[in-house]
């Protein structure tokens, strides 16, 4: 059985993969969240920038990791590296079951949902709609590696241009008394509510290491990974930070902290947009959801790749196509999972059940740094500056992401963490005595 992937993304494909996987959907509704948290828009514009700063260290710390074991699968291979094979193993486990398969079926709803509002259909047509984004995404991503690259730049690209429109033409309808507005009344203030803005802004950072999923298909990874990193949090950070100065100036921040859709309601304030606001935010929702559909099937296959070929997942998912050179049955039966779950109710408050304890992985990881660095083996091709500071940096601001969702919703979150456990721990145990078995 072949298992090697061939080197074939380059700098830009990576840049595209991690902007595309972070700018989703949820920048639709977390300005108005950070607002809320802030509770004026001086303090709201300082936490997305600040909140952009603190992902530095998190995507310095994962470059230095992969370029020391330049293999697919991110967070799973670090963890497994440091020597914690069983929590590697969970991690993956939970990854699989808990978000890829799901995540992959949310997305491809919500983009069908938006196209639905600009063509009214059915709710069985939307599902059908649905089911063949899928299908066309897994087929554009198992065909070729460099193809499907080139097609996620593009898309990245695409779902871009809503944002710069809306921050260009937002630019000339400022108003400086709406960004000078004192907090509003009962609001935190200074320090409290700067840290409850940051805290806020969490979630609109997340999935900037999705390129690390794909280390061992990225040509040149000591120049190309951190480059990739950096590029990526910059560029997010520069556009969020636009973005939230935009629409702290064009809406009352009243409305804004209350609004459920404040880009879309932003878009209503200005001239010749706001005539087709509907349409401007279902287009551009459409999108930034088929992006990130496409972004997700992409690299989430890559972790149960490289599970298999450790011989810790069913082996088939470890098989490389002969002439495309991609991991075409973890794509392929990760999509056709997603499928089913397209007709099934309630997928995302399944994906909400694992978001603690997939969160927890990230914190993990980022501990694992202590780990590699007492190894005298450890040879990473890139080192991060000031590592053990910016090490302690990630651990805590992953921490404020696990802590928040813990104290939102306890009881999920340990339900979750029991069914990984009691699930994944009897699974390692069987692949752990066949491997033992074949190698006797």
């Amino acid at each position: 059985m072949d298992t090697k992937l061939q080197k074939k993304i380059g700098l830009g494909m990576a840049i595209a993969l991690s902007v595309g996987t972070t700018v989703g959907a949820g920048i639709f509704t977390s300005i108005s969240e950070v607002a809320a948290a802030s509770g004026c828009a001086l303090i709201t514009i300082l936490a997305f920038l600040i909140g952009g700063l603190i992902m530095i260290p998190q995507n310095l710390v994962m470059a230095e990791m992969a370029t020391a074991y330049p293999e697919d699968g991110g967070h799973y291979v670090y963890i497994k590296h440091a020597g914690w094979k069983k929590l590697a193993f969970l991690c993956g486990w939970t990854t699989f079951w808990g978000n890829d398969t799901t995540a992959i079926a949310v997305v491809a709803l919500a983009g069908a949902q938006y196209i639905a509002y600009l063509v009214p259909m059915s709710a069985i047509a939307i599902k059908l709609l649905a089911v063949a984004s899928i299908l066309v995404f897994m087929t554009i991503h198992v065909v070729s590696v460099e193809g499907g690259g080139k097609f996620q730049t593009i898309m990245t690209a695409v779902k871009l241009l809503p944002f710069v429109l809306l921050i260009g033409v937002g630019a000339f309808y400022m108003r400086g008394d709406y960004i000078s507005t004192p907090a509003v009344a009962g609001a935190p203030v200074g320090l409290a509510a700067l840290l409850a803005g940051i805290s806020a802004t969490s979630w609109s950072y997340d999935g900037m290491g999705a390129c690390c999923y794909m280390t061992g298909e990225i040509k040149d990874p000591k120049k190309t990974m951190p480059r990739a990193l950096i590029g990526s949090v910059l560029f997010i950070i520069v556009l969020y930070a636009l973005l939230s100065v935009v629409i702290t100036g064009i809406m009352p921040f009243d409305a804004l902290q209350s609004s459920t859709a404040p880009l879309a309601d932003a878009a209503a304030m200005l001239p010749g947009i706001g005539k087709v606001s509907g349409i401007f935010v279902a287009l551009a929702g459409t999108i930034v959801t088929m992006a990130a559909c496409s972004g997700t099937i992409m690299f989430q296959p890559r972790l149960e790749y490289q599970m298999a070929v450790d011989g810790l997942f069913f082996k088939s998912f470890g098989k490389v196509h002969p002439k495309y050179h991609t991991p075409y049955f973890s794509i392929m039966i990760q999509c056709l999972i997603a499928c089913i779950f397209v007709f099934l109710g309630s997928i995302s408050d399944l994906l909400g059940y694992f978001t603690l304890v997939l969160l927890l992985k990230n914190t993990l990881t980022f501990v694992t740094m202590f780990a590699h660095h007492k190894n005298p083996d450890y040879d990473p091709l890139w080192r991060c500056p000031a590592w053990m500071v910016m090490t302690l940096i990630s651990i805590g601001s992953s921490m404020i992401l696990v802590v928040s969702t813990f104290l939102w919703a306890p009881i999920p979150g340990l339900v979750a963490g029991g069914i990984a456990v009691a699930t994944g721990m009897p699974a390692y145990y069987m692949w752990t005595r066949k491997n033992q078995s074949k190698s006797a």
